[in-house]
């Protein structure tokens, strides 16, 4: 495979819920994604690092450490950076407006796409009633979630063994239930009142783990999803229409596949 036919550049790329020093972070993943796709500039759009687990027990392989190299390449290579933090990595909120490295930490952004649109970029965290008003409960949730991947790897291992291609069963489960279905409603309809509240286009957030491309009432609703169950990132084209990518790494073959669902909106 020749990596000049795969390779791609695009105008931005937003990337979220990675989680870092986590057994579910699907680094190896990212850091091929990373290989392949080149971008004016990345949002970083939180919970790339799981402070949360990392107070808990160390975990830090070596690929998680290369995802960090990789990115700091980039912004050796001229991409613009910005590092907008969600609740797993809060610890970096009493570094905003500060920059490290050449990666610029902010609260939150205005992100102008190339047709003239306007996007509310945030993690999304700060909509979350249970985040914000019951933090305990969120993470003994954090800790039942991490369980349901542990056997989403086993899961995983299972298939590749029998030739099947891989399958989620946390993410399955998130949308059989239906209260997680009622939550994901209200979430995207709250962050979409928010970017109209601000006369803006629309917003990009993650936080949810649900990669989508959605028109609420005319404001449109992005999420870039993450590395750890769907392996999700929404990029810009250089005419401003947006993208969700599904990157999948088969056997020893790298292949980044469009979701089929609403893959661009005006």
């Amino acid at each position: 495979m020749d990596q000049l036919t795969y390779q791609r550049r695009w105008r931005t790329l937003f990337i979220s819920d990675v989680h870092l020093g986590t057994k579910g972070a699907q680094a190896e993943a990212l850091l091929e994604c990373l290989r392949w796709h080149q971008a004016e500039t990345i949002y970083l759009v939180g919970d790339i690092v799981d402070g949360w687990r990392l107070k808990a027990g160390w975990y830090w392989p070596q690929a998680h450490n290369d995802v960090v190299q990789k990115l700091l390449s980039h912004v050796r290579k001229g991409t613009r950076m910005i590092y907008i933090p969600g609740n797993h990595d809060e610890f970096l909120r009493d570094y905003v407006d500060m920059n490290f490295g050449g990666v610029e930490i902010m609260d939150r952004a205005v992100h102008g796409c190339a047709d003239g649109r306007r996007f509310l970029v945030i993690h999304g965290d700060q909509f979350d009633v249970v985040v914000r008003h019951a933090p305990w409960l969120a993470r003994i949730g954090d800790w039942a979630y991490d369980f349901v991947l542990a056997l989403n790897t086993q899961l995983g291992r299972l298939r590749r063994w029998l030739g099947l291609p891989y399958w989620s069963l946390s993410a399955w489960a998130k949308f059989k239930v239906k209260t997680a279905v009622n939550f994901i409603g209200a979430f995207e309809e709250t962050l979409a009142y928010e970017a109209r509240r601000q006369g803006l286009n629309g917003v990009i957030c993650g936080h949810i783990h649900h990669a989508t491309i959605r028109d609420l009432d005319g404001v449109t609703y992005v999420n870039t999803g993450d590395f750890v169950e769907s392996c999700t990132l929404v990029a810009e084209h250089f005419d401003g229409r947006l993208e969700v990518i599904h990157w999948h790494m088969p056997a020893r073959v790298t292949v980044a596949e469009h979701m089929d669902a609403a893959p661009a909106l005006l």
